[in-house]
């Protein structure tokens, strides 16, 4: 390994074959792996036969670990981060590892790789010439307003939500957006069962209503049309 004092790796959405050669060697050189949930990550890395130290490094950890993970990289260790799925700090914790490794004068390599909502933006059909990623949204304060400035978006927007809230996001887009305005709502990307649902609001919304929704959810909406 080079002088990269972190590496950020990302890891298959479902699918453990969506793994580049260059992550796994990354992966068996370095010193220490953080992971966002070490039985999860275990798994992918018995796959591929890893046996490296594996250290928890999560939302509710990661302020209390920062600067003891920056004095070890100091000394010379490297790390390199996964989370459970996809690429780390895309609504997985590592943007403030990675501000703070920087802001200690050390090198940060990113390397590409999965992550959800690429393959879902595709598969809607809509625009991508130009789009936003808003994550997840707020669940309680801001909610609203953000949904009223989603409503005016003319570019193509995608962004996260879990399956259990899938069905009121449906209906606050309705009511928000128009049964009209066209969704794509993908689900289980890389997996067995995977879904696409692409149609207006409405058909959406009638495609749901009578079923228990799972797996990891992204949702597309077509921009706001002149």
């Amino acid at each position: 390994m080079s002088g990269t004092a972190l590496y950020i790796v990302p890891t298959p959405i479902g699918n453990l074959a969506d793994i580049t050669f260059r992550a796994l060697d990354v992966l068996k050189s370095a010193d220490i792996i953080l992971a966002e949930d070490t039985r999860t990550s275990r798994v992918l890395l018995n796959h591929y036969n890893i046996e490296r130290p594996l250290q928890s490094y999560h939302i509710f950890n990661e302020h209390q670990a920062v600067t003891r993970l920056i004095d070890r990289m100091k000394q010379g260790e490297r790390f390199a981060l996964i989370s459970d799925a996809g690429t780390p700090g895309i609504s997985d914790p590592g943007f403030l590892l990675v501000r703070e490794t920087l802001k200690a004068g050390l090198a940060v390599d990113c390397l590409p790789g999965p992550t959800a909502f690429i393959p879902a933006l595709i598969k809607s059909g809509f625009p991508t010439d130009r789009f936003v990623f808003e994550g997840f949204l707020p669940h309680k304060k801001g909610r609203q307003t953000a949904l009223k400035q989603l409503a005016q978006e003319p570019r193509t927007i995608v962004l996260y939500e879990s399956p259990h809230r899938l069905k009121k996001l449906i209906e606050e887009f309705r009511e928000h957006l128009g049964a009209d305005r066209m969704i794509s709502v993908s689900r289980e990307l890389t997996k067995k069962f995977e879904e696409t649902v692409t149609g207006s609001v409405a058909e959406v919304q009638a495609s749901f209503v009578d079923r228990e929704v799972k797996g990891e959810i992204v949702v597309v909406i077509h921009g706001q049309e002149n």
